[in-house]
């Protein structure tokens, strides 16, 4: 029994006996003195059922630390009294905002026994982010409720929901500077691959499989064998931008949802190509995920995506700061963010660096459009932010950043296209 609601019957019916014995005493009646004894009574047996103290055995597990979206994690309070029996245990376990429970139990009365264990099971969703499960309360009463023990426990218990990744179309990059590891994306130069890059005439330890027998015939004295073109892996650094001044919206409804699940999108598929990926979290303090590469680095961004919120910081307001030295030189950096009007200065300053910028942008008016209600002020507004963007995206574009804009309403791997998509569809990317 919480304390909250016992002292409040202990005080009733103290109040009661009082009462009795005053009214008793006062016209000197035996049988209203009689009235006293039941509430006195009820005291002193509830104060002889009481527990004196908890000294319980309390875990909480949960079947996993990490879960996508959309998916329950089973979790199981496990209450073991360790001394006197427990007839009325009540225990209440409060969640954090954005994490709730589907079904089962998490909270209600239990009977304790000594070296007999107790349950609650019951099954968690949550919306993205990390959660830090805070403690939870045990109260023990007497049965009538009015004496009560309350104990905190914490079994420190941590949980990341992790974005979804949607699968996106097949990347056609060539790129102009490549690093030494192998990897699927085309390094313009000769050696064991695929696709034919050119003829070369033959060499001691080539294989004669090699050989290419029209050119070869049309030579007297000379062997000329295939040569094809070398895969290799490249750097890539992810910036996502978690400004407020870009993502947050009317009713303070942000996009930054849409941003996340692009940068988990584009992750995914970069690294499945055995590039080597970072992530910057651009807007807040400075969050580095280190470029790496595999399914290791792939968890890392996934985890970084799920703590990443909305920051407000006058030092990061613009993207004056980006750490462009966290990059190595000539690599490409993909941006997604929502964009400011002011951005495209030091975008621009980026690709006179050398680097070869790409922006990925959730169309905040579109997103905005569906907050607001239809009326003629709302389309007029509609219209002077496109053109507004149109000409943000203009510069960028004469400046050589390729920027795809992504209606939110339609899922990322359609807006992905105008980068990534088969060589046959789009024109290669050059970095």
């Amino acid at each position: 029994m919480p304390e909250d609601q016992g002292l409040p019957r202990l005080f009733a019916v103290v109040v009661v006996a009082t009462a009795a014995l005053l009214a008793g005493l006062a016209t000197v009646q035996g049988f209203v003195l009689a009235l006293a004894i039941p509430p006195l009574v009820l005291v002193g047996w509830a104060l002889w059922q009481a527990p004196r103290r908890l000294n319980l055995d309390v875990r909480r597990h949960l079947d996993q630390d990490r879960v996508a979206q959309g998916e329950h994690i089973r979790t199981v309070l496990t209450v073991e009294d360790r001394e006197e029996a427990l007839e009325h245990a009540l225990v209440e376990q409060p969640f954090p905002a954005g994490l709730g429970k589907r079904d089962g139990e998490h909270e209600g009365w239990l009977r304790l026994e000594p070296g007999r264990a107790s349950r609650l099971e019951h099954r968690l969703e949550g919306a993205r982010g990390y959660y830090v499960l805070p403690p939870l309360r045990i109260a023990a009463s007497d049965p009538f409720g009015l004496f009560n023990v309350t104990e905190t426990y914490d079994p420190l218990n941590r949980l990341f929901v992790l974005p979804r990744a949607i699968k996106i179309p097949t990347m056609a990059i060539q790129a102009r500077r490549t690093r030494v590891y192998p990897g699927l994306i085309p390094a313009r130069k000769g050696g064991p691959g695929v696709e034919f890059f050119g003829l070369r005439e033959y060499q001691a330890g080539d294989s004669w499989r090699w050989l290419n027998h029209r050119a070869t015939a049309r030579s007297d004295t000379t062997l000329f064998v295939n040569e094809f073109q070398l895969e290799r892996a490249i750097d890539i650094g992810l910036i996502l931008d978690i400004r407020a001044v870009t993502n947050v919206f009317t009713g303070d409804r942000s996009i930054l949802e849409f941003s996340i699940q692009a940068t988990a999108s584009l992750a995914d598929t970069l690294l499945a190509y055995g590039n080597r990926v970072g992530l910057f979290l651009y807007g807040g303090s400075i969050d580095w995920t280190f470029p790496g590469s595999g399914k290791q680095q792939y968890e890392k961004i996934l985890r970084t995506l799920a703590r990443a919120k909305v920051e407000t910081s006058q030092i990061f307001n613009r993207l004056d700061y980006v750490p462009a030295r966290l990059f190595p030189h000539r690599s490409l950096l993909l941006l997604i963010s929502p964009l400011h009007p002011d951005d495209h200065a030091e975008l621009l300053k980026l690709r006179a660096r050398g680097y070869q910028v790409i922006v990925v942008s959730p169309d905040p008016i579109a997103f905005e459009e569906s907050l607001l209600e239809d009326d003629e002020e709302r389309e007029l507004a509609a219209r002077l932010a496109a053109l507004e963007r149109t000409h943000l995206t203009g510069r960028l574009l004469r400046g050589g950043i390729r920027v795809t804009m992504w209606d939110t309403r339609q899922p990322f791997s359609e807006a992905a296209r105008g980068i990534f998509g088969h060589p046959h569809q789009i024109q290669a990317l050059r970095i």
